[in-house]
């Protein structure tokens, strides 16, 4: 019996510390390598945020926790459109320093999200052909803020993102960019395969950037264009490709067949800015 208590209380052990490994790992990229400085944190701080109208990418809720005061903070975001998520506790303690957090942190924006309809708006204002560039659940905050950076200096009119599995307008998307979230409409979306079949009935035509694709080169991207960025690792997910009306690739002559995302949306939106 006592050698069975023992194994009991050291498998509990091992399961307990592979529980927190988990949770660890569950801890998105960006808040693991850098201070988080977008942080909205305890019960009041997130309702006067919300009172102030101040942009927010997200809520987080400790898991099982629904008490009074916080019921009416999920209430108010589901109706801002403010994306609510319930996260162990651990989570929380660990993304504000184990700081008195009351189960609710709420991730600040740090820009306003914009809507497609203001992106095609201001291609129409411009009396020019919509230029789009959409992202297909990017994970690296610093993809995303060199992307917009890129776009900013090729004339693109807007960007989309996916509202679930994907990197959100945080403060190091922000800075990335180098100031060009100020200039650069950003819509988040539901549905990027839904979003894409409206862009086409509207005439626009979109390209999936893959390996298996025509030669960039001797595309035409003259018209009004969407141009498609995959992922870090899985690329471009099957549904959003198999909706793009042309595939077009970077012909790789290293031993290294695919570039960063951000290298090679700046390729393919410089080339597309050249031909328009």
């Amino acid at each position: 019996m006592a050698f069975d208590r023992y194994y009991k209380k050291k498998n509990d052990n091992f399961q307990n510390r592979k529980k927190d490994s988990d949770n660890r790992r569950d801890f998105s990229k960006e808040e693991r390598s850098e201070p988080r400085t977008d942080l909205i944190i305890g019960r009041n701080a997130v309702r006067e945020a919300l009172k102030s109208g101040r942009p927010a990418d997200s809520l987080l809720v400790e898991r099982g926790d629904k008490g009074g005061a916080i019921l009416p903070l999920i209430a108010e975001c589901k109706e801002k459109g403010i994306i609510v998520k319930e996260v162990d506790s651990k989570k929380l303690d660990f993304m504000c320093g184990h700081a008195n957090h009351q189960g609710v942190i709420m991730i600040a924006a740090a820009h306003e999200y914009s809507t497609v309809e203001a992106i095609l708006q201001e291609a129409e204002d411009k009396n020019e052909p919509p230029f789009i560039v959409i992202c297909d659940s990017l994970e690296d905050p610093h993809n995303l803020g060199a992307i917009i950076r890129t776009a900013e200096c090729c004339g693109v009119h807007g960007i989309i993102i996916p509202e679930r599995r994907s990197v959100s307008l945080s403060g190091i998307v922000g800075k990335t960019s180098a100031g060009a979230l100020e200039y650069v409409k950003v819509a988040r979306v539901t549905n990027l395969t839904s979003t894409i079949k409206e862009l086409k009935e509207k005439g626009i035509w979109v390209y999936a950037a893959d390996m298996d694709g025509q030669d960039f080169r001797k595309t035409d991207f003259s018209g009004p264009c969407a141009i498609v960025i995959g992922s870090e690792g899985a690329g471009i997910s099957r549904l959003v490709k198999e909706n793009c009306d042309v595939v077009v690739s970077i012909p790789m002559k290293g031993k290294i067949n695919s570039l960063n995302a951000s290298v090679a949306a700046a390729v393919l939106l410089f080339e597309a800015a050249n031909k328009r």
